[in-house]
């Protein structure tokens, strides 16, 4: 399996398809895709499957059944998500009220029904996971949108995570056997960073997307000067739904409060 597509740039104004369920990169067990629209464009999807759209920046209107909700992001950095998700039987419309915007979609099989729900903001507060730990080397913010525990009827899991520069995240090492799909935002947009994907690593840049198979270790690392945003969406498995990761127990120790680091007589220098 190809790891990594490259966006080379900005992905075109329309629908960019990345992966698919039945077609280009199916080992992911999801659809996702990513919509950038023009101020009065709109996008309708009546696809039968369950449906999570995130709205990385800009103003728009999302319309689903009866309900119609605006929303502006100024950007995924700095301003919490809003994101819908919807079972199979909804179709939703999304109108661009901005110069332009970028939605983010994931997709998956779910023969269940429930209820729409649409996440604002004050939905999911900022996380500063690894805070106070490893000499603040893989402080990050996470932001959890849905997961088996508010959303236990899902196939999907979505959720965010900022890097900061010239720190850590998704560490300790960890794996699970669901699939994962990362799509990446650099700050400044001419940034870089590293992906791992178990014994291998992979240069990732603004806009592109890296495909984590099951069981492999996945931490990334950002340079100084540039912080790193990521959508992660996970598909459940069939009686095996994502929860706690499993994580490399060599590299446990760096989270003890009184492990003892090489350096630690520098400090202050």
């Amino acid at each position: 399996m190809e790891a990594i597509i490259r966006a080379n740039g900005e992905h075109s104004f329309g629908k960019t398809t990345l992966t698919e369920m039945n077609g280009v990169h199916s080992e992911m067990l999801m659809d996702f895709e990513v919509l950038r629209l023009r101020e009065g464009e709109s996008y309708t999807d009546t696809h039968s499957l369950e449906k999570a759209f995130l709205l990385v920046y800009g103003k728009v209107r999302f319309l689903w059944e009866q309900e119609s909700h605006e929303q502006d992001r100024a950007n995924c950095f700095d301003v919490r998500p809003t994101a819908l998700h919807v079972c199979k039987s909804v179709s939703v419309t999304i109108e661009c009220l901005s110069d332009e915007c970028e939605i983010n979609l994931l997709r998956t099989d779910n023969e269940r029904e429930f209820a729409s729900k649409l996440y604002l903001p004050q939905d999911t507060p900022d996380e500063f996971r690894g805070a106070g730990t490893m000499r603040e080397a893989s402080t990050r913010i996470v932001r959890t949108i849905f997961d088996y525990r508010n959303a236990p009827y899902a196939n999907l899991v979505l959720g965010e995570v900022i890097g900061f520069p010239g720190k850590w995240s998704s560490y300790p090492p960890h794996h699970h056997p669901q699939p994962e799909i990362y799509y990446y935002k650099t700050n400044p947009q001419n940034g870089f960073a590293y992906a791992e994907l178990g014994e291998d690593v992979v240069k990732v840049h603004n806009n592109d997307t890296v495909l984590i198979a099951p069981g492999l270790t996945h931490p990334q690392s950002t340079p100084p000067g540039y912080a790193l945003w990521y959508l992660w969406g996970i598909r459940h498995l069939e009686g095996n739904p994502y929860g706690t990761p499993t994580f490399v127990k060599e590299h446990l120790w760096v989270q003890d409060e009184d492990a003892v680091y090489w350096g630690d007589q520098y400090a202050g220098r």
